[in-house]
């Protein structure tokens, strides 16, 4: 069930425009003052939060697929968006660039709207154990909000006011940004619950804010810290609240959404009548789709703007089921000539054979395209559109074990990590890990779980950041992304602060070598 959209109030704006004198008040517009006073109010006012994520094309429903996937080497602009193909290819000459700038701008709308919960809901007079879990969701996604933003920008400022014009914020340093985000989701937690029902289904709980906390920990390194906050889900409160699908590709599919293994997840819904993507628009119908899937669906079925790498086909065949079956999860993630093991003849694509729409080449030239964000797996299904009801998987169960095993793992606790990646390897068919490699020393245990979250997470918004958090991103990468040969180490590891930004804002500076 996805119930949690309701129209923005046009009062969580910073802002509007009109042809008048601006120090005089608009009488028919309500003032933030006048708006934060019931229990309706705090409800709408949070859900205003969570609508961020679909509101305009430059977060969850389109541009963090992009910044996740095609900036990483596991994707690249494949289409004929030039724009798109040189941001992902370092070749970024203009900072006001919207798929960079409106991420920047709508991750900073969605704080301040988390910011308008966080100041005024403490004072309306409503059921406490609400507001306190209103107050809990806010910090939440603030501390989301926060996350994008220092793994994309490094440097953004720390905002926890409801904005004015006249702030000059400077810019935080990553390890002030971190810290902030650590501090969001630490505060979030206990006033979570652990699930929900009915038409609440989708807002945040408490094992979502352990596992972005425990991700945030592990992407500074602190494996320790990461380690403790992810133990919530093996050996603490939530242990046993979450457990693999059987079936792998339920976690990508719209009919199985919000199953046992999902932690969080963007919560999309179709509508047939959308005319915006405007939210704060309320003389139109708004769009609580995603359209990622018409930008990565095939020539022929969506634009193709963005596609996968042929080496990933290669890491999915390096090992076998434990049966000597190719691993499934393949099939799952990559359409390509042989998603379908047979071959291009028997691989369809929405309808009709990859031989007949491409031809039967199978060679490193053949395309390749993400499956995971695509609606493929729908009977009759021939093609996609701007408002697919897919949820997006933002945190998964398998996602946590290996973050887990990973963290253990770096504090010398190899032995002790071997069965979480095991539950990952056996639900995929694999044999485990302390059977296939027993007995991987440090360096080695890391390189394998490199490998396992590239088969297990490939498609899903991760790898940018596992690259980053490893050391990983530079030239070398060229090897199999030839975009990567434009990297530049300490500079391309974040985007550019929207120069619109310090033109207004003379406290903000560039990030280095831009």
């Amino acid at each position: 069930m996805k119930k949690i959209f309701l129209l923005t109030s046009i009062i969580l704006m910073v802002t509007t425009a009109c042809n008048r004198d601006f120090d005089q008040p608009n009488p028919n517009n309500p003032t933030i003052a006048s708006f934060w006073k019931s229990q309706a109010d705090a409800i709408k006012g949070i859900n205003a939060v969570y609508s961020t994520f679909h509101r305009t094309a430059t977060l969850y429903s389109r541009f963090l697929f992009y910044h996740g996937m095609l900036r990483s080497d596991e994707g690249y602009g494949s289409g004929g968006d030039i724009t798109l193909n040189n941001v992902m290819s370092f070749n970024q000459t203009n900072y006001n660039e919207g798929l960079t700038a409106g991420t920047w701008q709508n991750l900073f709308i969605g704080i301040f709207r988390a910011n308008q919960v966080l100041a005024y809901v403490p004072g309306i007079e409503m059921d406490e154990a609400l507001k306190s879990r209103i107050i809990g969701e806010a910090k939440f996604m603030r501390g989301l909000f926060y996350f994008n933003l220092t793994l994309y920008f490094g440097r953004p400022p720390i905002i926890l006011e409801p904005s004015e014009p006249t702030d000059r914020p400077s810019n935080a340093t990553s390890e002030e940004a971190w810290a902030q985000v650590v501090k969001d989701l630490t505060e979030a937690a206990p006033a979570l619950p652990l699930s929900y029902t009915g038409d609440d289904l989708g807002r945040a709980t408490r094992g979502a804010a352990m596992g972005l906390l425990g991700k945030a920990y592990l992407q500074q390194n602190k494996n320790q810290e990461a380690a403790t906050a992810l133990a919530w889900f093996i050996t603490g409160e939530g242990k046993g609240l979450y457990t693999l699908t059987a079936n792998y590709q339920d976690n990508f599919k719209a009919s199985t959404e919000n199953n046992s293994e999902s932690v969080f997840e963007i919560q999309f819904r179709f509508n047939p009548n959308e005319n915006t993507d405007d939210d704060v628009d309320e003389t139109r119908i708004n769009n609580t789709g995603t359209s990622i899937a018409q930008f990565y669906a095939p020539r022929g079925v969506g634009f193709s703007d963005g596609g996968a790498r042929r080496w990933l086909v290669g890491e999915f065949k390096k090992e076998n089921t434990a049966l000597g079956t190719r691993d499934p999860r393949l099939a799952a993630t990559l359409l390509f000539d042989s998603t379908d093991v047979r071959g291009p003849n028997f691989t369809m694509v929405y309808g009709q054979t990859f031989a007949s729409r491409y031809g039967t080449n199978t060679g490193e030239s053949s395309a390749v395209w993400f499956r995971k964000q695509l609606n493929d797996n729908e009977a009759g299904r021939t093609e996609e559109g701007f408002r697919s009801p897919n949820n997006h998987r933002l945190l998964r169960y398998a996602d946590i074990l290996l973050m887990y095993a990973e963290a253990l793992n770096a504090q010398g606790q190899t032995t002790q990590a071997y069965p979480y990646v095991d539950m990952v390897r056996v639900r995929a068919g694999l044999r485990p890990l302390s059977q296939a490699r027993p007995g991987l020393s440090q360096a080695q245990f890391l390189t394998q779980i490199k490998h396992e979250r590239i088969t297990e997470l490939t498609g899903e918004t991760w790898r940018f950041a596992d690259l980053q958090r490893w050391g990983d991103l530079g030239k070398e990468l060229a090897v199999r992304d030839p975009e990567f040969t434009n990297f530049e180490e300490g500079r391309n590891e974040f985007y550019p602060i929207p120069q619109s930004d310090i033109d207004l804002n003379p406290n903000l500076t560039q990030n280095p070598r831009y």
